[in-house]
């Protein structure tokens, strides 16, 4: 019987690659390890790219309706009159509430709870933007509309028949604040009736979380939430 010899080439391999073809395959990482990085995940995306927001009032109604869920955008973006925003009122609608969790076990609590960026001491509201930093807003003109720097507000997401405001005021919103106001206005805490609270009801601009992009539930009422991209002055 003939042995047909080894060609050359098929023992050419070099001692690197003899070693890595010894190699141990490598060890998947443990299951811990994976539940650390998706919950640095987690907190990165609700830090600084998007939450869900739950609507808990009708002071939105008719544009959004109690028990909507949202998603809400925190990347940072120019502000607009006439847009709508999700902000921690805690400072400011929220009566600056002290700490509820005094033990040490709920200071702890409270602590990992801010690194994925929630503050169990935070109370969030949803309004829209009626007056930006230096606007002077009124109510209200002879045809009962708000006035936004001498100019009527055109208000096209108010229901049908809903007085812009039942409570007269004449205010000049600071440098970074905002004028907040519900779409029910006569079923709305808003900045109206913030006026007598430190600030004047006024909200920092610091405050926002982000603008509403996307209701997901109900499912009915799924679709996106328009962005005011011009000023909602009648006229300008």
């Amino acid at each position: 019987m003939t042995t047909v010899p080894t060609p050359p080439e098929a023992d050419a391999a070099t001692p690197r690659e003899r070693r890595r073809g010894k190699r141990a395959p490598r060890r998947p990482w443990p299951v811990w390890v994976h539940l650390i990085l998706a919950l640095v995940l987690v907190a990165l995306l609700r830090n600084f790219v998007a939450q869900s927001f739950y609507v808990p009032s009708g002071s939105m109604i008719p544009t959004l309706a109690v028990g909507d869920r949202m998603v809400v955008s925190r990347i940072p973006t120019t502000l607009h009159r006439g847009d709508i925003v999700v902000f921690d009122g805690t400072t400011t609608f929220g009566g600056n509430p002290g700490p509820r969790f005094d033990s040490t076990i709920g200071k702890v609590l409270s602590a990992g709870a801010k690194v994925f960026g929630i503050d169990v001491n935070e109370r969030d509201y949803v309004k829209r933007i009626v007056g930006l930093p230096g606007d002077h807003v009124v109510c209200c003109d002879a045809q009962h509309r708000i006035v936004v720097n001498d100019k009527p507000l055109a208000e096209p997401y108010l229901a049908p028949g809903m007085a812009p405001s039942l409570m007269d005021f004449d205010v000049r919103v600071p440098a970074g604040r905002l004028w907040l106001m519900g779409d029910n206005r006569s079923n709305s805490a808003d900045s109206r009736a913030h006026l007598g609270d430190p600030g004047g009801g006024m909200v920092p601009e610091s405050d926002v979380i982000g603008k509403p992009l996307l209701r997901y539930w109900p499912f009915s009422r799924f679709g996106t939430l328009p962005s005011a991209e011009q000023p909602a002055v009648a006229g300008g």
